[in-house]
């Protein structure tokens, strides 16, 4: 089963919020219907905002949402506090997991391994955390720190919401929050491993590569 890829330019949370849920309620109309769902990939950058996922806790806020310089939205994802901003990928797909003919978990399981392979292409190894969605790196010691976020919905079979990328993200925004409810871990970006900043675009089309490896059935 294939995809449609759709890039945007860096886009408020709002408007892409709208967008994505134009084609989500779409699939669902069709899969009511009984016919052929289609499966859409969103990638682009927000303007900084900070979502809070619908089981998140409010006070992973530090501090008052007017001195961070980001907006706030509360979301029906799946996860707790994260950032979104320049530099930083978000993708959104927007999939019938039926399709592929696999569970939620083993759905996220993909989302995470295409980005654990596109950062294997840098020389950084990615992993899970236990009781933790998202991709780690050195995943079990204490320095572990997560590179990517995922938070998702899912209604009869079709996604929304999606992961979120640390390529040339500016991390000090994350100093504000408790980010995904976790006090004892620490968040990282490509730029920050690396030690210098990436080209945006061409890690954008690795990871593209790696989810047509992984979804294109």
């Amino acid at each position: 089963m294939s995809f449609t890829t759709i890039t945007l330019e860096p886009t408020n949370y709002m408007d892409a919020l709208m967008f994505q849920e134009n084609f989500f309620n779409a699939q669902l109309v069709k899969k009511a219907k009984g016919e052929k769902t289609s499966n859409t990939l969103i990638l682009l950058q927000h303007t900084p905002v900070y979502t809070l996922g619908k089981s998140g806790d409010i006070s992973n806020l530090k501090v008052p949402i007017e001195e961070t310089g980001a907006e706030f939205y509360k979301t029906k994802r799946g996860g707790d506090i994260t950032f979104h901003g320049p530099g930083q990928l978000v993708v959104y797909p927007i999939f019938d997991t039926e399709n592929y003919d696999i569970s939620v978990r083993e759905f996220v399981v993909k989302l995470e391994q295409s980005v654990i392979d596109c950062i294997a292409e840098f020389g950084l190894k990615g992993a899970r955390v236990n009781a933790a969605s998202g991709v780690w790196l050195d995943a079990g010691n204490e320095n572990e720190r997560k590179i990517c976020a995922v938070g998702l919905k899912v209604s009869r079979g079709i996604s929304m919401h999606g992961l979120a990328f640390n390529i040339n993200t500016d991390l000090s925004y994350f100093d504000h929050i408790v980010p995904c409810g976790l006090d004892d871990k620490s968040v990282t970006s490509l730029e920050k491993e690396l030690g210098k900043k990436m080209d945006f675009f061409e890690i954008q089309g690795k990871l593209i590569a790696q989810f047509e490896k992984h979804f294109n059935m």
